[in-house]
């Protein structure tokens, strides 16, 4: 059934809100006209180790963040399909969805799903699957290992805090392809690289790194390679 359709019945008994302000928005909308004129699109760039090229949607701020938090809560609302299909848009510009075989979710652990309810990016995934018509893959990667948070850990911890948490389940599927790896939100690039250098280790032709959100860059400092801080 097509997706519209879907969308048009469900917002007859669920209306579509912003995700940012919560206000009546249009069943196919993704958010209202006032919260996306206040959007900062990320226009910079970023370096995750061994990943074939980066992309990311919107500067992660106080006008995204609502967004973010919706799913984060367990709350969902509008906020993977507007994320969804900025991301999708984002990855279609920069050309890796050309190149792209199939699209990999980062996992949580199975902890943090029970709670949530969900795996947020899981859900961004769908929805860029239906525009872009790249296939998910969800089983191929997992994270074995419950970790602290991220939040309040410097980039060294994060990496620290990430080394072992995730294993290739079935690396059948990742061997000889090429992958978009997404992300809600990006800050240090812990996640992307760790999961990055997993998929490389499995013989993955290709990775390219993609998030909805990527926290502004500091060009003060640098990464291990030199290069930006991610």
């Amino acid at each position: 059934m097509n997706s519209k359709f879907i969308r048009f019945i469900l917002n007859i008994f669920y209306p579509s809100r912003c995700p940012v302000c919560g206000s009546f928005i249009g069943y196919n909308d993704d958010f209202c006209e006032k919260c996306k004129d206040s959007l900062n699109i990320f226009k910079d760039s970023f370096t995750i180790a061994e990943a074939d090229g980066t992309c990311a949607s919107f500067i992660y701020d106080e006008h995204i963040s609502p967004a973010i938090m919706l799913l984060k809560d367990g709350i969902c609302g509008n906020a993977d399909f507007a994320l969804g299909n900025a991301l999708a848009q984002t990855v279609s510009e920069s050309g890796f969805a050309g190149k792209a075989d199939v699209i990999i979710p980062v996992p949580l652990h199975k902890r943090d799903k029970f709670s949530r309810g969900y795996n947020q990016v899981e859900l961004i995934a769908k929805q860029m699957s239906a525009k872009l018509k790249i296939p998910v893959c969800f089983k191929a990667v997992e994270k074995v290992r419950h970790t602290s948070s991220q939040k309040s850990l410097t980039k060294a911890e994060r990496l620290t805090n990430l080394s072992g948490a995730f294993a290739a389940a079935h690396p059948e599927l990742i061997q000889g392809k090429s992958i978009l790896l997404i992300d809600d939100v990006c800050t240090t690039g812990a996640t992307l690289s760790e999961l990055t250098r997993l998929l490389k280790e499995n013989n993955a032709s290709q990775v390219f790194c993609a998030c909805c959100c990527k926290t502004e860059i500091n060009k003060n400092e640098g990464d291990s390679n030199g290069n930006q801080s991610l």
